[in-house]
């Protein structure tokens, strides 16, 4: 799970630890995601006890200066190859998704299974969702040195350079992908909460 961004859109606010529905968003992500997953860990920067109450692994980027979500992805898969090493992928998602499918990881996997392509990525109407997705420990290597030679990439980028399908689910009547970036994100989210529209 992918917390190690400024949020600067939202002040500076530690997103994971917003409310939604009487609980973070963080816990509204772990809920929808450890079904799904063999272990879950978060990818933090900063102060790590704030996230004590969680009990989960903690891995900042490796890489320093804010580099982007590859960076935490690249954690993920430097994290699995480390102490998981029979696990070859490791699943993205940001802590500002709180409605996320319930058969994302799934549906991910058979995806990757059918296309043989090494990336796969979720995606909903016309949108894909490029943090949201499916990566082989294998790159690790080859994403750390892009990282380190080239600074900040796109997520597109890299990962169409290595070969991507995509995932779609429907948008309506909820977008399970909808991320809060601001503080009317947030409004609209515990909106559709209280009208039990996101299925919470």
């Amino acid at each position: 799970m992918l917390a190690g961004g400024l949020a600067r859109r939202m002040g500076g606010a530690d997103k994971p630890l917003l409310p939604l529905g009487g609980r973070t968003l963080l816990s509204c992500v772990v809920e929808r995601l450890r079904p799904q997953c063999d272990e879950l860990i978060l990818n933090g920067n900063g102060a790590q006890d704030r996230f004590e109450g969680t009990s989960l692994p903690i891995v900042p980027d490796s890489i320093p200066g804010f580099p982007g979500p590859l960076a935490g992805i690249l954690a993920a898969m430097e994290w699995a190859a480390t102490f998981r090493p029979a696990l070859r992928w490791v699943a993205s998602v940001p802590c500002d998704t709180p409605f996320l499918p319930h058969d994302l990881v799934n549906r991910l996997q058979e995806a990757q299974a059918t296309s043989g392509k090494p990336i796969v990525c979720a995606a909903s109407g016309d949108r894909i969702h490029h943090a949201i997705a499916l990566w082989p420990t294998d790159l690790r290597r080859d994403l750390r040195e892009t990282l380190v030679q080239n600074g900040a990439q796109s997520i597109r980028g890299w990962a169409a350079s290595h070969g991507v399908v995509h995932v779609t689910w429907p948008s309506r009547p909820v977008d399970p992908f909808f991320n809060i970036n601001t503080s009317a994100d947030l409004a609209a989210a515990q909106a559709m909460v209280e009208h039990a529209s996101a299925g919470f």
